[in-house]
Order: structure tokens, then C-alpha cells, then sequence
């Protein structure tokens, strides 16, 4: 296996590609909302706000918030005391009573399986199957089974190839020793960090079969004598002790506000006294308008998980609201980041 990965990325920039795929469900999304709310054409005739939306339209509030999103940095929408207003864009094509709506041109599409698909997780807030295939479950309970585990946690290793070593040179860790990779799949970011960093040690805690996968991958790439795996489940275990930086990358997307307090509870009561944690993601910005990839990417994981991609400022409330200080935001490549704090 390639350790050259740990160190090194290529001279040229995979976020287009990246991209790509990460949008994949964004359209369909504006389909859903023009085809079968008439939305623009709807919140035209009276600006309300997010509370009101919900329950006009008879929709759950993650995902009302990941289409606001989507729509406002798309400039479709824009908000102003709390109430969202429609755009001179959105206004000449997408309401119904322009002469130059596209409203019927969108609506073409809407019998695509995902826009079925898109409505029902609207409807209820509830992850559609992974992939939108019928005879496949929810992504969080197919991680459980082995041959799921293993094709997923490959596809995000294949991703941190180009991800981790970005953030191992971006984040400063010159006083610290130990790392503990939180859900860290095949351990490709706690690898590439103490490839970069030789002073530090790392462990990866993971549940079955994952912890399994992640063995093998880090053996793989000869890193056992710096990283372990540690078996346990994050909802249901206490956090290991005796480290001094934890981890999330590209986990506290799956999970909605409630449980990605926990963990950040979790994190705060076992790391060490004078620790770190680090919050590798794609991040909203604190406006919630934007970034558009970010904003795309979105509605992807409202479409697939519980969660959604986090802003900076909900990112930042909910790290200072555990007993985080010295919160800061730090742009790493390809549309993401990391947010820091101290304990």
C-alpha cells in the first residue's frame, strides 16, 4: 500500500471532482421545491420565516434549513430580521406569474426517483436509503454489515488521500503527544498527521467492523508502531483517556444537533487538561449563505444521514456551550476546514 499519501499530493486540484460528486442530490432538491411546493412562487406572496415555512409546507426543520441554505447561496433567497425574501433572480424564473418562469422547464423532472425520494425526506426528516436504492437500509445501519463497511470506508480513505495530509501540515501540533481519531474510519487522517508530526503517537477508535478495516489499512501502510485502533462505539462508550488532541474528521456531519452535542460532551470530559480538538469538515459559513459547494454537499448528507453540513457559528455555540475557549476557523483545501478549540 501507497505511504507516499501520507506526506505528499499531487500538483494538481481534485475540488471540481470533488465537487461533482459531493452535488450530486443538490438539484434535485430546487426540483422538489419547485415541482411539488410551488416554493418561490408561494413564499413570494408573503416573506415568513423558518418556523412558518416548516409548517406551511408540512416540512421537518434539518432539512428546511439545508434548502434555505442551498437557495440562499444559489442567490435564489435572501434573508433579512429572520424572514426569507425572494431574489430578483429567483423572482423573474422561478415564480409563476413571470413570463419568464422556468418553474415548468424544473418541473419536467420531477418524476425522477430521487425527487420522490427528496420529498419524503422533507416530509418526515428522516435519511432516505443510501444511494436511493429500495432494498438498501438507512447508511448508519448498513455500516454494520462488512461488505458495506469496507466499500465505504475505502471511498473516504480514497478522499483523505488528498485531504489529510492537507490538514496535518495546516494544524499546529508541536506540544502535543497523542491523538485520538474519533470514528476515524481507516485511520488515513491519524496517519498522515503523525507521519508529519514524528513526535506523536495516534489511535483510531472505531466500531466493529470498522476498527477491522482500519487495522488492516494502517498495517497496509506500515503506521501500526504509530497508530492503534481502539474498538468501541462513540454513542455508547466514554472516550478513551490520555489524550491530548481529539479528532473529528468528517463525522459530526452524519448526526443531528442533539447527538453531536454528546459527542463534543464526550470529547470534553476525557481529553486531557489543556487539549485539542479539531473539527475537520466542510463548514457553512457563519451567514449560512454559502459556500455554494459546501451548501450542494449538504444536502447530500441531509439526504443520506441524520446531519447536515454545520455553519461556523453553530460549530462555534456548540463548542463554547461544552467549555471549549479559544474557538478559531481555519481553511485547510477542496472546501474544507478546521475549527479549533482548547480545553
Amino acid at each position: 500500500m501507497n505511504t507516499e499519501i501520507l506526506t505528499t499530493t499531487p500538483s494538481t486540484d481534485p475540488t471540481n471532482l470533488l465537487r461533482l460528486r459531493d452535488s450530486v442530490y443538490s438539484t434535485d432538491l430546487l426540483i422538489t421545491a419547485v415541482a411539488h411546493f410551488d416554493f418561490f412562487s408561494w413564499l413570494d406572496k408573503n416573506p415568513v420565516d423558518i418556523p412558518e415555512i416548516c409548517t406551511s409546507l408540512e416540512i421537518e426543520q434539518r432539512p428546511a434549513d439545508v434548502m434555505l441554505t442551498l437557495f440562499k447561496a444559489l442567490d435564489l433567497l435572501e434573508e433579512r430580521g429572520g424572514l426569507y425574501y425572494l431574489t430578483k433572480l429567483s423572482k423573474d424564473y422561478l415564480v409563476d406569474a413571470s413570463p419568464w418562469s422556468l418553474g415548468p422547464y424544473f418541473a419536467s423532472l420531477k418524476e425522477r426517483p430521487i425527487c420522490d425520494d427528496m420529498l419524503r425526506v422533507l416530509k418526515t426528516g428522516k435519511p432516505a436509503n443510501w444511494g436511493a436504492k429500495k432494498d438498501e437500509k438507512e447508511w448508519a445501519v448498513a455500516m454494520e454489515e462488512d461488505e458495506f463497511a469496507k466499500t465505504f470506508t475505502a471511498a473516504m480513505d480514497c478522499r483523505g488521500a488528498y485531504l489529510a495530509p492537507v490538514l496535518a501540515k495546516t494544524v499546529e501540533l508541536s506540544g502535543y503527544d497523542r491523538l485520538l481519531d474519533i470514528a476515524g474510519a481507516s485511520g488515513i487522517y491519524a496517519s498522515a498527521i503523525v507521519s508529519q508530526q514524528p513526535h506523536m503517537s495516534a489511535a483510531v477508535f472505531e466500531k466493529p467492523p470498522v476498527d477491522g478495516i482500519a487495522r488492516n489499512t494502517i498495517i497496509g501502510r506500515a503506521m501500526q508502531d504509530k497508530v492503534e485502533v481502539i474498538a468501541g462505539d462513540m454513542f455508547k462508550d466514554e472516550f478513551p483517556e490520555g489524550f491530548d488532541v481529539h479528532l473529528f474528521s468528517h463525522v459530526l456531519h452524519d448526526w443531528d444537533f442533539s447527538d453531536v452535542k454528546m459527542l463534543l460532551e464526550n470529547s470534553y470530559r476525557n481529553l486531557n487538561p489543556g487539549g485539542m480538538i479539531l473539527i475537520h469538515d466542510a463548514h457553512i459559513n457563519a451567514a449560512k449563505n454559502g459556500p455554494l459547494p459546501v451548501a450542494e454537499y449538504s444536502v447530500l448528507l441531509m439526504f443520506a444521514s441524520e446531519g447536515k453540513c454545520y455553519s461556523i457559528s453553530e460549530m462555534e455555540e456548540l463548542l463554547a456551550g461544552t467549555g471549549f475557549s479559544g474557538i478559531k476557523y481555519v481553511p485547510t483545501v477542496a472546501n474544507r476546514s478546521v475549527i479549533i478549540g482548547e480545553k
